[in-house]
Formats: structure tokens, sequence, C-alpha cells
């Protein structure tokens, strides 16, 4: 199953748990403010998507599998509950409403529609893995190894997030 950080709502509640499902190179971490804020009033879900974080790595990668993996994590937590997905989350966010529909009470969906997308994310993912880690020690140097190939500041430190510098040597946690 997808590993799942939990905020327990922090008064009592009718409402099912809000899941939320992040974007590509993200991780639940990164809704970890949110979900800390909404938990106020209601039991807050975060996943690690298939492939991300600290959930378990797969082949396979589809948007119906990734939705199979949220029906997974909605039954383990009652069988329901409002759903929020941001960009390939909010896809497979919304594949999950149309093939698991009773598990989703509510659907917010940002930054992504339900059409095909032409863009590419290979000069990423080439520049991710062009780095060498084994001689990598810290942020700073990862990011200027990383600007080589990538002149965006803000989505080379988004991408830096998924760097686990607790592990030797480091390694990407997508």
């Amino acid at each position: 199953m997808l590993n799942t950080v939990i905020y327990p709502s922090q008064q009592p509640t009718d409402n099912p748990p809000l899941l939320i499902v992040h974007g590509l190179f993200g991780s639940a971490r990164n809704w970890g403010v949110m979900a800390r804020r909404l938990s106020d009033v209601r039991t807050v879900l975060a996943v690690d998507m298939r492939n991300h974080g600290s959930s378990f790595w797969s082949d396979a990668h589809s948007y119906e599998a990734m939705a199979d993996d949220l029906a997974k994590v909605i039954a383990a937590h009652g069988g329901q509950a409002d759903v929020v997905g941001h960009s390939m989350g909010g896809k497979a966010a919304m594949v999950l409403a149309l093939a698991h529909g009773a598990t989703t009470r509510r659907l917010l969906v940002g930054d992504i529609a339900p059409v095909a997308y032409q863009h590419d994310q290979s000069p990423n993912i080439k520049a991710m893995k062009s780095l060498n880690l084994s001689a990598i020690r810290n942020r700073a140097e990862a990011d200027a190894a990383l600007a080589q190939s990538l002149a965006d500041e803000s989505l080379r430190a988004f991408l830096l997030q998924s760097l686990d510098f607790k592990t030797t040597p480091i390694s990407w946690r997508i």
C-alpha cells in the first residue's frame, strides 16, 4: 500500500477523511503545512504515490494503477474520502472517481484537465539521472550539478526535495 501520512482530526467530525494526492516529482511532504491546518476540522491523509517518496517502486505507472492504489488507501481508512489531487495526482484522482466511484464523496482537481498533454518531462528526468550521486555530499553541490542541465532555480529546488541525503550514496525518492 502507498506510504500514507495521517493527520488526525483535532475535533470530532462525521466527515470522511480528506485524501491529498501530490503531483509528479512530489510527495506527501509537499502538503504537510496544509494538511496540518486542515486537520483542525477533519482527518487528512497525504500519500506518496507509487515511485515517489517512501512508497513502493513499480514498473507500472499508469493512471489506472495509481487509482487502484488510492482506492486501497481509502478502503483502509473507512471506505470513502473527499479527494484533492494536484497535477498527476489530480488525473489519478479523476480515474479513481470513475473506476471506484463509491470511494470518492467529493473531488477537487488542480493544475490538470482530463485531456492528453503533449509536454514532456524527459529533459527533467534526464537531468536528474545525469547527476553523479556518489560524488554529491550536500544540497548545494546537488543544486550546482543540476544547474548544468536545468536553468530554472525554482524547478531545481522542487526536484531536489526528492533527494534522500540519509542514504549512502544519496538517492532519489522518485
